[in-house]
């Protein structure tokens, strides 16, 4: 059979195969819920689950090495299912006020995410590893929260790997000794390149 994952952009190339899992859920209280955005300076970010430094076939590698190497991060449905449930119950207790998953791009990319769509930056307490800041090691997720202490308690009886990054508010994204980038500069590309795309101007 002809392979139909067809794009059909100048080049014509095929793109890699694209498995699509779609859920649904009902949530049983609309206020029980965490935005993407960060809401309000001041919070602090949680990094939930482990952290290998996992670049095989990641965006980083392609995009700033333009290299497609190596196997995918592996899936592990045990850390899944308990950092998901920590996750999901602590948001039901109100104790999250913003919340994100870490995939493609990593964690600093999960976090630019957060910044542009609530207008508020964030200072990060990272070293400098590609691996910590673009790996894209699964069962991972950000989240914003005025309860640091009470999640790492909890976190610690669930024994769920926790780790403080860093905390929300003003205008820029910064990563201990390096430079900053605005939200808004970040902002502006982002929402740039389809436009500039479309029109022929990538």
């Amino acid at each position: 059979m002809p392979n139909t994952n067809q794009t059909w952009c100048e080049r014509r190339a095929g793109i890699l195969p694209t498995p699509a899992i779609a859920a649904v859920g009902i949530i049983d209280d609309v206020h029980q819920v965490a935005r993407l955005s960060f809401p309000a300076p001041g919070l602090t970010l949680l990094l939930i689950g482990d952290t290998k430094g996992e670049l095989g076939q990641s965006l980083y590698l392609r995009e700033i090495h333009g290299k497609e190497l190596g196997a995918p991060p592996p899936v592990d449905l045990a850390a899944e299912k308990r950092n998901g449930d920590f996750v999901r119950a602590a948001i039901a207790d109100g104790a999250v006020a913003a919340c994100h998953d870490v995939s493609d791009g990593g964690l600093l990319v999960a976090v630019a995410e957060m910044a542009m769509g609530g207008g508020i930056g964030a200072r990060l307490s990272l070293p400098i590893e590609a691996g910590l800041l673009f790996g894209e090691d699964q069962a991972r997720y950000i989240i914003a929260t005025a309860e640091p202490k009470t999640l790492e308690a909890r976190a610690a009886a669930a024994k769920v790997p926790l780790r403080r990054i860093g905390t929300t508010g003003g205008e820029v994204i910064s990563l201990d000794g390096e430079s900053a980038i605005t939200v808004s500069a970040l902002k502006a590309a982002h929402e740039a390149w389809l436009p500039a795309y479309m029109a022929g101007r990538d």
